[in-house]
């Protein structure tokens, strides 16, 4: 019996009872739906965080000030204009572009007409490359706005549409910072990062030497944001920093930092990690449904060959061998697991057009054809019991049975 007539009659013996076929069926479309929606939601999510860590600048360095433990044995030193300097210089630090102290606290900014709660920022102006800030309107204040300590801020975009509305250019107008007076010199791009990292749309940008003198005070700095000369050259800048820190901070082991330094480079690293084993899980759990709707198919099977002994006698009978009988019951396998794959890949690809948020699943090819191949070994080795045992009835035991 050739392949087409043994794929003819396991089409027939299908189309008899679709209805079971198609219950079958729902067991594998469910899981394989299941596989393809998941995996898609943890690749979208990951790309989705990675692009909101490369918004933080794909060479940047964010220097914070950390307790050390207690087995150092100080209360540790904080971070200073004087690291900043130390750091700025080009003989000790050739991979090192720029470096900016910075200053926040958690202000209120007054319109007159309306209030929002912000963040100030106080720094220099090589902190706009340094954490990728991009200007929407208006300008960056200078060196000598620093030098001056003039009261000029930059509004990001939920400041903006929080004091004077959407679409607004407050450019020229005056804000009360915790009652200072604050001259908008220019607006933020809107970053769209609410998320886990921090949100720069809420905050208020100005020169050091303002937040410091009228605002915070001459003391230490929030934190150092360091920019390597490329991307290539990060790993390198990180070691510079912290070969400078230590040797300024008196610190022997890196266990006993009283500074921590994290990187755009070490986030993607980590969030990779943990991402891909997330992902990793989802395609587990949703695998189990795949087993189920084997088990579906192994059972499904057995009751066709039980119902269909008498067929199985008279074509033994007749002269049908036993690998044709083998075969038409492994192809009616396969093909349920087959149709129901590509069912649930379809049902799966529709799930993941639904907007989720500020994020969309993300369906990878390799995923699809993976799904394709788990459906045809499913087919394979749960309907091969089933198969085996309509191939080994013997004729006279068959039509004996009815």
């Amino acid at each position: 019996m050739s392949l087409v007539e043994i794929v003819r009659f396991a089409l027939r013996g299908l189309w008899a009872n679709r209805l079971r076929s198609l219950l079958t069926m729902l067991g594998i479309i469910i899981g394989i739906a299941a596989v393809i929606l998941l995996t898609a939601l943890g690749n979208g999510a990951s790309q989705y965080i990675q692009s909101q860590i490369a918004g933080l600048g794909a060479n940047s360095i964010t220097v914070l000030p950390r307790q050390p433990p207690q087995s150092a044995g100080t209360d540790g030193r904080p971070l200073t204009t004087a690291d900043v300097d130390a750091l700025s210089d080009p003989q000790g630090a050739p991979d090192i572009a720029s470096v900016s102290g910075v200053v926040t606290s958690s202000v209120t900014v007054d319109a007159g007409r309306a209030s929002s709660g912000a963040t100030i920022v106080g720094s220099t102006p090589s902190y706009f490359p340094g954490a990728n800030v991009q200007i929407a309107t208006g300008r960056a204040y200078t060196e000598a706005d620093v030098a001056a300590g003039r009261k000029v801020a930059l509004l990001g975009a939920t400041v903006v549409e929080d004091l004077f509305g959407v679409g607004a250019d407050p450019v020229g107008r005056t804000v009360l910072v915790n009652g200072v007076p604050f001259d908008v010199i220019g607006t933020l791009v809107p970053s769209g990062n609410g998320g886990g990292l921090s949100n720069p749309d809420e905050n208020v940008l100005t020169p050091l030497t303002a937040v410091q003198g009228s605002l915070t005070g001459f003391g230490d700095l929030s934190q150092i944001v360091v920019q390597a000369r490329s991307t290539e050259g990060q790993a390198a800048a990180e070691t510079e920093v912290n070969s400078i820190l230590d040797r300024r901070h008196g610190i022997d082991n890196a266990d006993d930092r009283d500074y921590q330094v994290i990187s755009a480079r070490q986030l993607a690293d980590v969030l990779d990690q943990t991402l891909g084993a997330f992902t990793l899980l989802l395609a587990a759990i949703a695998a189990i449904s795949l087993v189920v709707g084997g088990i579906g198919i192994t059972n499904i099977m057995l009751v066709s060959v039980t119902e269909r002994t008498r067929e199985i006698g008279i074509r033994k009978a007749l002269g049908a061998p036993p690998s044709a009988i083998l075969g038409q019951f492994l192809v009616e396998s396969i093909i349920l697991s087959l149709v129901g794959g590509a069912i649930g890949v379809a049902v799966g690809y529709a799930g993941t057009l639904v907007p989720l948020g500020d994020f969309r699943p993300v369906v990878l090819p390799s995923a699809v054809v993976a799904a394709v191949a788990v459906s045809a070994a499913i087919g394979i080795f749960f309907g091969a019991y089933p198969a085996r045992r309509a191939a080994r009835l013997r004729p006279i035991d068959a039509l004996r049975r009815e």
